[in-house]
């Protein structure tokens, strides 16, 4: 994903997190700063989980499965280049809770049989 699509997905998410913001302190005018900063750290909390998920997708190690040897990742165990074995699904979790999907390629160590989903 290059600049241009960063900015094409992010900022109507961005716009929702203001919009979204606005509308709820409207609703709750006599909100805690405690309830203010957890309604905010909802909101942000999508808006990075889309940031992230989509900065790790677009790394080159998303899709290293038709590099040459020496440009895939090493095997963490032995350091030999990993095999691609196709491409894997994860889900994770980022630190607020939110979940994000990463679709990449996943390798397995012809020499000791590690595998690994790099994490770059």
């Amino acid at each position: 994903m290059d600049r241009d699509n960063f900015d094409q997905c992010w900022w109507p998410l961005a716009q929702e997190v203001l919009t979204g913001m606005k509308e709820w302190r409207l609703q709750h005018p006599t909100a805690t700063f405690s309830e203010i900063e957890a309604a905010l750290d909802a909101r942000l909390g999508r808006l990075r989980a889309r940031m992230l998920e989509d900065a790790a997708l677009a790394s080159a190690m998303a899709t290293w499965s038709q590099e040459s040897g020496s440009a895939r990742p090493p095997c963490p165990a032995c350091g030999a280049p990993l095999q691609s074995r196709g491409a894997a699904t994860r889900e994770l979790q980022t630190h607020a809770g939110q979940a994000i999907t990463l679709t990449r390629s996943y390798g397995t160590c012809s020499a000791c049989g590690a595998g690994l989903f790099p994490p770059r």
